[in-house]
């Protein structure tokens, strides 16, 4: 849903806010931190941790903020790839194989500039539901020896792929 300003030159005409333009996306090597910088002179060093779970796709956003998911066991996930999205996002694919989010720019601007409430209210949320940041051990085999129960492909319980 985008947000647009009243134009004060013009009645009850409505114009989009300014499109943020990225001049620099570079992953890091060790590959868990995205660094964008932004033509206005924003520069923003994302962790993948913090991308994963924020990730604007339907399986982390839901359809509607009711169904947003809080997604714990990402510390260590890496991003394996940045790919273009024609001139208006990044395509991330991350190492637990999650790749259903594109980060648009302006996505992309706002996680940089609210990381710190962001992550905040994201750490609180895992406390809540107590939930973790680390990666759950699992076990090598069920009862009499079945396979472990899978929560979808990532382990997140997210329900992606």
């Amino acid at each position: 849903m985008s947000q647009h300003h009243a134009d004060p030159h013009s009645t009850g005409r409505q114009v989009a806010p300014p499109e943020r333009w990225p001049t620099e996306i570079r992953l890091s090597g060790d590959k868990r931190t995205l660094n964008v910088s932004f033509e206005d002179g924003g520069k923003f060093a994302l962790p993948a941790e913090y991308l994963r779970v924020s990730s604007p796709s339907a399986e982390v956003q839901g359809h509607s903020p009711s169904e947003r998911k809080v997604i714990g066991g990402k510390r260590d996930v890496a991003i394996l790839s940045v790919e273009p999205v024609g001139n208006y996002a990044v395509k991330l694919t991350f190492d637990d194989m999650h790749d259903t989010g594109l980060f648009g720019w302006g996505y992309l601007y706002d996680l940089g500039r609210e990381y710190r409430n962001r992550w905040a209210t994201y750490l609180s949320e895992l406390e809540e539901r107590g939930l973790v940041r680390d990666a759950a051990r699992r076990p090598a085999a069920g009862p009499k020896g079945e396979p472990p129960k899978s929560e979808g492909s990532c382990g997140s319980g997210c329900g992606c792929h």
